[in-house]
């Protein structure tokens, strides 16, 4: 191992983004509650700089994966429709297979220049998730029980406020639900097999009702659906953990530009055109996985620099009086203190593997878990 490599994999090196993460997390959460006193002035304005100010949060970790592990994203799309992206409003939708495929997706944005408004629709429970969460809610992310029938009316109302968003976005969404795994597969294959639908290989049946309402909210502020089938090369299977070591990943990443307009309207024809979408999916994974590669023309889109240079921002403005504290614990030979300090650096480390394990597929949703009844039901 190099002592570059062996630099990337230390603990200390861990320990410093987690402090900058966290130190720089909860000042910029601070600072977005003082902004709610904008909304009732000025909301576009509130918009505006939540924008920039969750940028400051999203953007350190693709840092990390862009920079610190130095991850190679390959994007094969149709060459007409490139210049597009960035340049108008998308719902992205993803394949949810790797433990950093949501990553992938913020890299997507922030490559296009969009990652500060983009959006996901994410589980409510993630809203109260300090820094995060909390980021997420003054962005006007949209958040879901997964209980359609409570969901129905509380996402549709969110989506519909998004229609006047002041900032260009992706809007992130994994219709399969949660991360495929072979169990959740095949309890899938069991609910498309009661519902007369083919068989998918590499993916779970999408769930139909959220994409619907999302189209149906959307439309007209919404110029495309870009389908983002997202592979990794020579069987690499990517984490989070793997990205903190700095371990560097090759990610293929197929993209589909399809104008709004040809996706239907009504619930049900909506419902059919998704699913068709899936099989489609499901073929191009296929082709990959006999190929090794995807169709269409190969772009590596640039590395942007703000992502480097905001992490750098928050680390010349916290490491400095951290180290004094440190030092000043250190030095001052109290057995007090350094237990305390003994304390907080195994309650760090503790933080640093939660916030990796939340990320883990076998962290992930219980889907299949609950009764026949619901696992039938979109």
């Amino acid at each position: 191992m190099d002592l570059v490599a062996l630099l990337k994999s230390h603990f200390l090196c861990h320990l410093i983004f987690c402090y900058v993460f966290i130190a720089s997390g909860l000042i910029i959460n601070t600072i977005q509650l003082f902004t709610l006193l904008l909304w009732p002035v000025n909301k576009q304005l509130f918009r505006k700089i939540n924008c920039r100010l969750s940028y400051c949060v999203s953007s350190q970790l693709v840092m990390l994966l862009e920079w610190w592990s130095g991850t190679e994203c390959v994007i094969y799309t149709d060459p007409r429709a490139y210049p597009k992206y960035g340049q108008e409003n998308a719902i992205v939708v993803l394949n949810h297979k790797f433990e950093i495929d949501f990553l992938c997706g913020w890299s997507l944005a922030e490559r296009f220049g969009v990652l500060g408004g983009s959006k996901v629709l994410a589980k409510k429970e993630l809203a109260y998730v300090p820094i995060i969460g909390w980021m997420w809610y003054f962005t006007e992310m949209v958040f879901c029980t997964r209980k359609w029938e409570q969901d129905r009316k509380t996402v549709s109302e969110s989506l519909l406020h998004l229609r006047d968003y002041p900032e260009k976005y992706f809007f992130l969404i994994h219709c399969e639900g949660t991360r495929f795994t072979e169990k959740k597969h095949q309890i899938s294959m069991q609910v498309a097999q009661a519902k007369g639908l083919p068989s998918l290989k590499h993916h779970l049946l999408p769930r139909t009702k959220g994409f619907a309402v999302t189209v149906r909210s959307l439309r007209n502020v919404v110029s495309a659906v870009y389908d983002c089938t997202l592979n990794f090369r020579n069987n690499e299977n990517p984490t989070l953990l793997g990205v903190l070591n700095g371990k560097k990943y090759h990610a293929d990443l197929y993209v589909r530009r399809i104008p709004l307009e040809e996706v239907p309207e009504e619930e049900d024809k909506c419902a059919a055109w998704l699913h068709k979408l899936y099989q489609e999916k499901d073929a191009f994974q296929e082709e990959y996985s006999r190929t090794g590669t995807f169709p269409e023309t190969p772009v590596v889109p640039p590395r942007r620099p703000w992502t480097l240079v905001n992490w750098l921002f928050w680390a010349s403005l916290l490491l400095y009086p951290f180290f004094r504290f440190v030092v000043n614990m250190v030095s001052s030979g109290s057995s007090l203190t350094l237990a305390s300090f003994v304390l907080v650096f195994f309650v760090a480390s503790v933080g640093v593997r939660w916030m990796i394990g939340v990320t883990e597929i076998d962290k992930g949703s219980a889907y299949g878990n609950v009764d026949s009844k619901q696992r039938h039901s979109d």
